[in-house]
C-alpha cells in the first residue's frame, strides 16, 4: 500500500499538472472499484477547475473551484497519473478525467481496493476527517502529546505505528525503517520507553520519510508517481523485504516476524529487545538520530 512519502511524491507530481485545468469530461468505466462513493460524477464534475492539490495522511485531496473536493485513497494498488491523451497503460481504470483536450486524469487500481468520494462542501469534508479520527501529520507532532500517548499503552511498538490515530502516513515499510533507525525492537512495548528512546523513534520517523520523499517513495510493486515515475527508496532500505540479508551495520541476517497482522522486519542485533536507561545519538549517512 502507498505510504506517505509514495503519497506526497503523486501530489507534487499532480500539483504542476492539475492546478488552473478544467474537467471537460467524466468517463467512469465499467469496472466499479470496491470502494466508490456513488456519486453523478459527470454532473459535478464537469467543467469544474483544479484550484489546489494537497494531502492528509495517505488520502490526495482535490480542491475545486466550487469549493468541492475530490478526495482520494489509493488503497494496496492504486495508480493516479496525469498523462498526455492516449498515453500509458489503459487497462484496470476506473474513472477518467479529460482535461484541456491535451491531458487525462487517470484512476487506475488493479486489486480495485482504492476510494474516490466527492464532497460537495468544506463542512462535510471536515465531518468525514472527524469520522476518520487521524492523529497528527509526522512533521506536525508536538513532542508532548507523543510521549504522553506512547508511554500510555502497552502495545508493541510495531502496532503503535501503523495506527493512524496516532500519526498518519506511516504503513509497513516505513515503520519497520524508523524502529530499525532508532535501533528499536519492534515488539517493545510503547510504556516501556525512556524518554530518550521515545524522542529518538520520532527524529527517527521523521529522518526516514524525509529520505523517503526525496526518493520518489518505494516502488515495491504497483507505485509509481503522478507523473508515471516510480520511486527510487527501495534501493536504500534497510530491513524492510530483506528477510535473511546481512543487516548493512552489523552483518547479521535481517529476521522476519509478524506483529499487529504484518510483516515484520528488523535486525535482532542492532535493534534493542529490552529498553536502556538512555540511548545516545547514532549517525546515519548525514543525519544524527
Amino acid at each position: 500500500m502507498p505510504e506517505l512519502p509514495e503519497v506526497e511524491t503523486v501530489v507534487r507530481d499532480l500539483r504542476p499538472l492539475l492546478c488552473g485545468r478544467t474537467i471537460l469530461s467524466v468517463i467512469k468505466t465499467p469496472e466499479a472499484i470496491r470502494r466508490a462513493g456513488k456519486h453523478p460524477w459527470e454532473a459535478v464534475l464537469k467543467n469544474r477547475h483544479f484550484e489546489s492539490i494537497s494531502r492528509r495522511g495517505k488520502w490526495i485531496i482535490h480542491q475545486l473551484d466550487n469549493k468541492g473536493h475530490l478526495l482520494i485513497h489509493l488503497g494496496m494498488t492504486g495508480q493516479l497519473l496525469v498523462q498526455p491523451k492516449g498515453h500509458g497503460l489503459t487497462d484496470h481504470l476506473h474513472m477518467i478525467l479529460a482535461l484541456d483536450q491535451t491531458f487525462e486524469w487517470k484512476f487506475r487500481d488493479i486489486r480495485r481496493f482504492g476510494n474516490i468520494q466527492y464532497f460537495a462542501n468544506p463542512t462535510d469534508l471536515a465531518l468525514f476527517w472527524t469520522k476518520q479520527n487521524l492523529g497528527p501529520e509526522p512533521f506536525m507532532v508536538d513532542r508532548h502529546y507523543w510521549a504522553t500517548r506512547v508511554k500510555g499503552t502497552s502495545r508493541n511498538l510495531k502496532a503503535l505505528l501503523l495506527d493512524q490515530t496516532l500519526l498518519v502516513g506511516l504503513g509497513n515499510i516505513y515503520a519497520d525503517e524508523a524502529l530499525h533507525l532508532a535501533k528499536l525492537h519492534p515488539e517493545m512495548r510503547g510504556q516501556n520507553l525512556t524518554s530518550k528512546q521515545n524522542e529518538c523513534l520520532l527524529r527517527a520517523i521523521e529522518n526516514v520519510l524525509t529520505e523517503s520523499i526525496k526518493n520518489r517513495g518505494s516502488t515495491i510493486r504497483d507505485y509509481v508517481g503522478g507523473s508515471g515515475l516510480k520511486g527510487g527508496q527501495q534501493l536504500n532500505l534497510q530491513v524492510y523485504g530483506r528477510t535473511d540479508n546481512p543487516c548493512f551495520t552489523c552483518g547479521n541476517p535481517i529476521k522476519r516476524t509478524v506483529l499487529a497482522g504484518r510483516s515484520t522486519h528488523f535486525c535482532p542485533k542492532c535493534q534493542l529487545g529490552q529498553p536502556r536507561k538512555s540511548i545516545g545519538s547514532y549517525t546515519k549517512g548525514d543525519r544524527t538520530v
